[in-house]
């Protein structure tokens, strides 16, 4: 009942600029005691709430805005923020890095292998490609694998060049 009533009154709270807009909110009882809020009375059960007028504080223009916003100092780390000294921080970065490298090097051997089994285009068809169709498919499916490793190749690479 508590839950209904919090919810109740938060739904109240949260259309309540809605509701002065709309000037009538109506609190509605069903045959259970479920609470409801409704912009309409027209059900049984239902009675109109007065809710206080709301101060509504206008925004600041855009071009003040852009102004404090630039007045602000830059944030700050707070004080009780857990700090990682230098040494920490550097065996961390190495650790990172060398996991990178070894994805690197998983990657670029899996590029090896599928560009060797995409022979330029032109991999030998197997048994099961009667279908000329199907052979296409499996030589564009192993095209897609091939740009998709090189792009990982690449991010991993960006990766590593972003390590201090």
């Amino acid at each position: 009942m508590i839950n209904q009533q919090l919810t109740g009154l938060l739904l109240l709270l949260a259309t309540a600029g809605a509701a002065q807009a709309q000037s009538e909110v109506y609190l509605c009882v069903d045959e259970h005691g479920k609470r409801e809020y409704k912009n309409t009375g027209l059900t049984k059960g239902c009675k109109k709430v007065d809710l206080p007028g709301i101060t509504m504080i206008p925004a600041p223009p855009k071009k003040a805005a852009a102004q404090t916003a630039a007045a602000k100092p830059a944030a700050s780390t707070p004080q009780d923020f857990p700090k990682v000294d230098n040494g920490t921080q550097k065996t961390r970065d190495n650790d990172r890095k060398q996991i990178l490298l070894d994805e690197m090097k998983a990657e670029e051997q899996k590029l090896s292998n599928l560009k060797k089994d995409y022979n330029n285009g032109e991999p030998e068809r197997r048994g099961d490609e009667r279908n000329y169709a199907k052979y296409q498919e499996r030589v564009a499916g192993m095209k897609e694998d091939i740009d998709r490793t090189e792009k990982n190749i690449e991010a991993l690479k960006r990766e590593i060049g972003n390590i201090k």
